[in-house]
């Protein structure tokens, strides 16, 4: 038994090798291509890594589009997103997991229901919300409609409902109010799950590009995903400066995701072992 599982072991250690070597090969070519010549580029058969550190790339991509601005937009519209979803998030789950009142279970399915809903199949009542406002081509119209969020809202409430019961109600036998014991109590206990919905929400509004598109257009208020298309459109056969951008663009996510592992690990985990 104990050599199956070792067997076993190396087996699932051989496939996630192979895994994430297929994940992180691209991004690494990624970075090659973007220190390479133009002929060093388009030589066959093709080079896997550079003869120097080419960097001209880098300072063309700049050149060509702002992309600092772009990093900048996207990076404050992230993080404002993300603080909006966990705090309108964590509030709503804390009431419909600790809380009691009329017609709660119904109001919860029907919010639930809404995650059945395309995102694609509201964008143009959005839309023609944030037009009708005046918000169109500012930072308002690419916060306001994600600053809630029902899969946020189901996650932590979730979370919510593994803190035994106990302590909300010697919270109450001391005097601590609602608010107070969602403050310092529910929400501590609950940071691994936070962490993790966190570090999701800030990569998954970092990478919209629909909805930015349609209500941006002027380069002062777009992200650095319609940035990478406009770096693209300027110069197609510049494969060099294409590639130092998505470079310079990755490297945000790629750090929010590194600093944020830890935390999104133990959300994963979080409630896999009782004791």
């Amino acid at each position: 038994l104990m050599v199956q599982n070792k067997s076993t072991k190396w087996i699932l250690l051989a496939v996630n090798c192979v895994v994430a070597l297929c994940i992180v090969l691209p991004i690494l070519y990624a970075f090659s291509v973007s220190l390479m010549t133009p002929s060093e580029i388009f030589q066959y058969p093709p080079r896997l890594l550079p003869s120097g550190l080419y960097t001209q790339n880098y300072t063309d991509a700049l050149r060509m589009a702002p992309i600092f601005r772009f990093i900048l937009n996207s990076l404050f519209v992230a993080t404002v997103v993300t603080i909006g979803q966990l705090f309108t998030g964590a509030l709503a789950a804390y009431a419909f997991s600790i809380l009691e009142f009329k017609g709660k279970k119904a109001i919860f399915m029907l919010m639930l229901c809404t995650m059945m809903i395309p995102s694609q199949a509201i964008i143009i009542a959005n839309y023609l919300t944030i037009s009708g406002l005046g918000m169109t081509d500012s930072y308002q119209a690419l916060i306001l409609p994600y600053l809630t969020s029902a899969f946020c809202v189901f996650n932590m409430r979730q979370a919510f409902l593994q803190l035994p019961t106990e302590l909300n109600e010697a919270a109450k036998i001391d005097g601590c109010s609602t608010f107070r014991f969602f403050i310092s109590i529910a929400l501590p206990l609950t940071k691994p799950s936070l962490g993790a919905l966190g570090v999701y929400t800030f990569l998954q509004s970092w990478n919209q590009y629909l909805w930015p598109l349609l209500v941006t257009d002027s380069k002062e208020y777009r992200t650095v995903q319609i940035g990478m298309g406009m770096l693209q459109n300027a110069e197609g056969n510049a494969f060099g400066p294409i590639m130092a951008g998505v470079i310079m663009v990755l490297a945000p996510s790629i750090l929010a995701f590194i600093l944020g592992q830890k935390q999104l690990v133990a959300g994963l985990t979080a409630g896999a072992v009782k004791g």
